[in-house]
């Protein structure tokens, strides 16, 4: 005999948990919340290409021409007023003023300002909206990527993905409605680390966290059948453990089990749906060229972006992408080269791929990191070689397609790209923004836990008209 608490008793009545209820429940599992979206959408989906590491916004996107006369000398205390700086330049005695190794000139008919490494970006540059004004709380690698990500420096909130697809849900029952791609670093000093929580669920519904797909082997871990196991040995096999679960579930009410039910069954489809999508075999040979050398390597950052836009074909609500290797705190001429390298040509080619397919319209793409550098530089300042630290006051983000107005160069940093002089665009800014091109009120998604109603933005986050079309 089965003891059900006073609490099992009204949660399953609450829920009206049986095995036919459940089964319907699989059947529509692919809305979000009720009531969503708020507005009329202009992204359907999104695309988001984080740099982990943070790059150099000084030797990329924001173009400081009077650094030339100021190279060498000492940072202002009228720039800096006292502004705080990390453990690594705190002991320097000194805080030369550098400016970038790299060429810039304008491109477009936007005329944007880009540095030399980025040739390709300068190609499709009118396609999108360069936010030089991001900024954010954190100044240290962690808990930055953990603001931008999940929107708390601390651990333990729903990620981006997490909560967009909460409120969305999914356009297609094969595949997750939240994948991430890893892309190691091209630079050769030590990068940072990247913690699977960034793409978790937090206090959701574990059925909402991000699901990895690696580079070698399985895609999904034990997605493929053990020898000796054919498809019918499978299929019963679940319709067995399907039982015993929903049995639970009649019992207990608890959410997770249907989230175990669903996700056993979103496996077994996606032995045909991930296999089908990870074969480019099918792609022409001047898509192969348009993303770049790379785009055939398993794993590479061209590849995933690739991968991107298959993902986006199919409907996935949000497809996270990472770059790791952008911590350039010395030597940071040779690895940044090396990092854009790889990134300029494939992060370009995934918006005319979008756009040439009629993607790009309903799919918001966004580029950047989690803070920017510092002008001065980290270290000993030598002829052609520098380190930049880390710097949150102000750093670039770029963003295309869904909802976003093209062609534009959005806010202003001073002299040293050390502070924002106009239009600011804080991480909860971009969150929000991100929220409204998808449809969203963000001060509308939430979710109670522990008493409280959070929600991506916290208390915080104001929609960038200006940046929307």
């Amino acid at each position: 005999m089965i003891n059900l608490t006073r609490r099992h008793f009204f949660r399953t009545g609450a829920a009206g948990i049986g095995i036919p209820a459940l089964a319907s429940l699989l059947q529509a599992d692919t809305g979000g919340l009720e009531g969503l979206p708020h507005f009329p959408p202009k992204a359907k989906r999104v695309i988001y290409l984080h740099q982990s590491g943070a790059p150099s916004q000084l030797d990329l996107f924001d173009y400081k021409p009077a650094l030339g006369k100021l190279h060498g000398t000492e940072l202002p205390a009228t720039i800096r007023m006292g502004q705080r700086i990390t453990g690594m330049t705190s002991g320097q005695s000194s805080f030369p003023v550098t400016k970038s190794i790299f060429k810039f000139a304008q491109h477009g008919q936007s005329g944007a300002w880009l540095s030399e490494l980025l040739p390709h970006t300068s190609k499709i540059v009118d396609d999108i909206s360069i936010v030089r004004t991001t900024n954010t709380e954190a100044i240290n690698h962690d808990p930055a990527i953990t603001f931008i990500q999940t929107g708390s420096q601390q651990p333990g909130r729903p990620s981006f993905g997490s909560w967009v697809t909460y409120g969305l849900g999914s356009e297609n029952q094969n595949l997750p409605s939240f994948v991430v791609l890893i892309a190691q670093s091209s630079a050769i000093n030590t990068d940072q680390p990247l913690f699977s929580r960034l793409w978790g669920n937090g206090f959701l519904p574990s059925k909402y966290q991000g699901v990895n797909f690696r580079a070698s082997g399985d895609p999904v871990l034990y997605l493929s059948d053990p020898a000796g196991i054919d498809k019918a040995t499978r299929r019963r096999m679940l319709d067995g453990i399907g039982k015993l679960n929903e049995m639970n579930a009649a019992t207990y009410g608890d959410p997770e089990i249907e989230t175990r039910i669903a996700q056993y069954e979103m496996a077994y489809r996606m032995q045909t749906s991930v296999p089908e999508l990870m074969d480019l075999s099918k792609e022409s040979q001047s898509t192969f060229d348009l993303y770049g050398p790379d785009s055939r390597k398993p794993g590479s950052y061209a590849s995933h972006c690739l991968l991107a836009r298959r993902l986006a074909e199919r409907g996935v609500r949000f497809i996270q992408v990472y770059k790791r290797g952008w911590d350039q705190h010395n030597d940071l001429p040779r690895d940044l080269a090396l990092q854009c390298q790889s990134v300029d040509q494939p992060s370009a080619a995934l918006i005319a791929d979008l756009k040439q397919r009629g993607l790009l319209d309903d799919t918001l793409v966004i580029w950047g990191g989690e803070f920017g550098r510092t002008v001065y530089c980290q270290g000993k300042l030598m002829d052609g070689n520098y380190g930049r630290d880390h710097h949150p006051r102000c750093f670039t983000t770029w963003m295309a397609g869904g909802g976003i107005k093209p062609g534009q160069t959005y806010g202003e940093t001073d002299d040293f790209s050390y502070n924002v002089v106009a239009d600011p665009v804080h991480v909860h800014d971009v969150q929000a923004t991100i929220l409204r091109c998808l449809g969203i009120d963000h001060k509308r998604l939430t979710f109670k836990f522990q008493g409280r109603h959070f929600r991506l933005t916290d208390v915080a986050g104001q929609v960038v008209d200006k940046l929307m079309s």
